[in-house]
């Protein structure tokens, strides 16, 4: 299983969009100088083995630019119809005279009822028929098992919205990845649901946010403690062991998301800080 990390930033990106504050405005001149470096975040995204995205968030165009197949993707799993996550307006030029030579005929998209709802409000006015019967819609809810093709995927649900938003364990071929992101500390139901499945994450990837900030256990997103808390919660539910990759990712810029303050983080907890680009097979 080939998981990648398209985008790993939170709503705003890193730098934020629109922020000037010492860490954004910093970035944001050695960016304009034409630096490399691994705190420019684009939104959340992760691919599974090329087919299958986790999210879509308003920044797929630049990591289709970066060479990613879009046109392959076969499966959407949406988390939530937050903007950073669904940008649905895009869909309108899958097909017609937009797109050619797709790998994939048909991209079935599975999501929560409001998920479902923010695709009909952002395609209505210029999705055209040839485009539209080749994205499919599918409601989704908590605590489901979603079978296509070789894939198998699990749903539960995260603290996050009020929308009922979703996490999702992915499995094929044998290997697991497990995502946990958008999400503040995860229901004991979601707990309880992994551990009654009785299957061992390869990879999980887990909120955030916050990463040193110190957050409310009660809060929508996790700071670094609470996602290290959520490991040992995994490992007492039989869901990883310490052959499993733990990455961090979905972080804010509020939380200045140096490479310095990653390292440390990846020293002291032995977890892995995701980069945009970022790679991992199992």
């Amino acid at each position: 299983m080939k998981i990648e990390y398209l985008g790993t930033g939170a709503a705003e990106g890193v730098p934020a969009l629109f922020c000037n504050c010492a860490f954004c405005r910093s970035l944001r001149t050695r960016l304009a100088a034409g630096e490399k470096t691994k705190e420019l975040r684009t939104r959340m995204q992760v691919l599974v083995d090329g087919e299958l995205s986790v999210d879509f968030p308003p920044d797929a165009f630049s990591h289709m630019a970066r060479g990613v197949d879009f046109s392959a993707i076969k499966y959407l799993l949406v988390t939530h119809s937050h903007m950073d996550h669904f940008y649905a307006h895009d869909f309108v030029l899958r097909g017609y005279k937009y797109a050619k030579e797709m790998a994939a005929d048909t991209l079935t998209v599975y999501g929560n009822r409001e998920v479902l709802e923010v695709f009909r409000e952002s395609t209505w006015r210029e999705l055209k028929g040839e485009v539209a019967k080749h994205v499919r819609t599918m409601s989704v809810n908590a605590f489901e098992e979603l079978v296509f093709d070789d894939w198998r995927v699990y749903t539960m649900p995260a603290h996050h919205s009020s929308e009922d938003p979703l996490l999702y364990m992915v499995e094929r071929g044998g290997k697991r990845y497990l995502h946990l992101c958008d999400t503040g500390r995860i229901p004991d139901e979601s707990m309880d649901f992994l551990k009654a499945l009785k299957k061992r994450a390869d990879v999980v990837s887990c909120d955030c946010t916050f990463l040193w900030e110190d957050s409310d256990p009660n809060a929508r997103h996790m700071d670094l403690k609470e996602a290290v808390y959520t490991r040992e919660r995994l490992r007492r539910a039989g869901v990883c062991d310490e052959g499993t990759k733990f990455v961090i990712t979905h972080f804010s810029h509020n939380s200045a998301p140096s490479c310095e303050a990653l390292a440390r983080a990846e020293e002291t907890y032995g977890v892995i800080a995701a980069y945009d680009g970022m790679t991992i097979e199992v």
